[in-house]
């Protein structure tokens, strides 16, 4: 692999990027900083935004940023230049991840095709030469495509008892096809990585992959004010072993990605255009391996605003508002190592996620054990914050 993996600065750009708001967080030698990206120059708003949190939680975001004067911090091609963890200078800015005080929460079995391989998982028991015979089976008693299944529907149930009976019912599939959303908490606080970083796999996972979506940013109301991309990195083998241990295999050190930046919702951008996104994914190896695929928002069996209100209401508060992975489709089951196995990621691996609205997301995989500790926690930036003078400000 060539040193300059993380690509430059334009390849991390929507296609659109000259119209397109783009908001993220940069570290400076002094501390966190949110950022505007005006012309391509990165621009620090922390005087009227402290936090990504108080920008996204402004009564209309997009406009708050346009009014909010910020000093240039220097050339996005520079800052990301700097960004990857290979020769970095601590004492220039790098892109950190967009999000700060949002809760990471991701909701699950969101398309059939990812649905089908969490049920050959389970029954695989982890083991990934067992999943092609588990896979043909599970096809053959579907009878049928499942893509337009709409979840909690008459024929959803009716489904559901036709496989019961058939001793093939899951709980993938009551997520899948059910009423209610699979939705999880993804990582702590402060905790996930932006682009340009080490993405972290446990050591002892053997079987994994990266998960490309679309993540929401989501208000304390509920309101969608903008959206980014994710590696939702899945460690298939120890989920697969139970679905109760879905914090072990998903909520490790650097194992949630997201950015590069967050495009928040205006005239040109919205929801509408989440609905309509195709986020593509490439893993290049250091042996040379080279994998692409792609996920089409429009074949996702729960809309977006759903998922997120499925997320939070009455039931569940978030003051502080929340980011939401969206799920994917892709799953693979192309041999890397050995035949029957599937694919799994080896140190070292390239992963670019990226669509056309939102740019591209790059990270290079390592082990979790072995990548820095996360040690900057919400204590940690309160009083960064305090001694920067930060705190207290009304961005409301």
């Amino acid at each position: 692999m060539t040193e300059n993996w993380t690509g430059a600065a334009t390849g991390i750009l929507p296609a659109d990027a000259a119209e397109a708001l783009l908001v993220g967080r940069v570290q400076l030698p002094q501390g966190p900083a949110v950022v505007a990206l005006r012309d391509g120059i990165l621009h620090d708003i922390s005087a009227a935004f402290a936090t990504m949190r108080d920008l996204t939680e402004s009564a209309d975001p997009a406009a708050a940023v346009r009014a909010a004067g910020g000093a240039p911090i220097g050339a996005l091609e520079d800052v990301w230049a700097n960004t990857a963890p290979d020769g970095r200078d601590p004492r220039q800015p790098w892109l950190l991840s967009p999000i700060d005080l949002q809760v990471v929460k991701a909701s699950g079995v969101t398309f059939p095709v990812s649905m089908l391989e969490r049920i050959i998982e389970e029954r695989a028991r982890g083991e990934a030469e067992n999943a092609d015979g588990i896979r043909a089976t599970i096809l053959d008693a579907l009878g049928g495509d499942v893509r337009d299944l709409v979840p909690g529907s008459s024929e959803a149930a009716r489904l559901k008892q036709v496989l019961i009976e058939a001793g093939l019912w899951s709980q993938y599939l009551e997520v899948g096809i059910g009423p209610d959303a699979e939705i999880f908490t993804k990582a702590p606080v402060l905790a996930t990585i932006g682009g340009g970083s080490d993405v972290g796999v446990l050591s002892e996972s053997k079987w994994n992959n990266p998960e490309p979506e679309i993540v929401l940013v989501v208000t304390s109301t509920g309101a969608i004010v903008g959206a980014t991309l994710g590696n939702d990195v899945n460690l298939r083998d120890i989920e697969g072993r139970s679905a109760l241990l879905l914090g072990r295999a998903k909520d490790n050190n650097a194992s949630a990605a997201v950015g590069p930046f967050i495009r928040l919702f205006d005239d040109g951008f919205s929801l509408e255009d989440v609905r309509g996104e195709t986020v593509e994914l490439q893993v290049t190896g250091e042996d040379g391996f080279v994998m692409a695929a792609r996920s089409h928002m429009e074949q996702i069996s729960r809309d977006p605003a759903d998922l997120a209100e499925q997320a939070a209401g009455a039931h569940h508060a978030y003051p502080d508002g929340f980011v939401l992975y969206l799920g994917t489709m892709f799953a693979p089951i192309d041999d890397r190592d050995e035949a029957g196995r599937g694919f799994t990621h080896h140190l070292g691996d390239v992963v670019r996620i990226s669509s056309p609205h939102l740019g591209a997301l790059v990270n290079r995989v390592r082990h979790s054990e072995e990548l820095p500790a996360w040690d900057f926690g919400i204590a940690a930036l309160m009083r960064n914050l305090a001694v920067r003078g930060l705190l207290g400000k009304d961005s409301e």
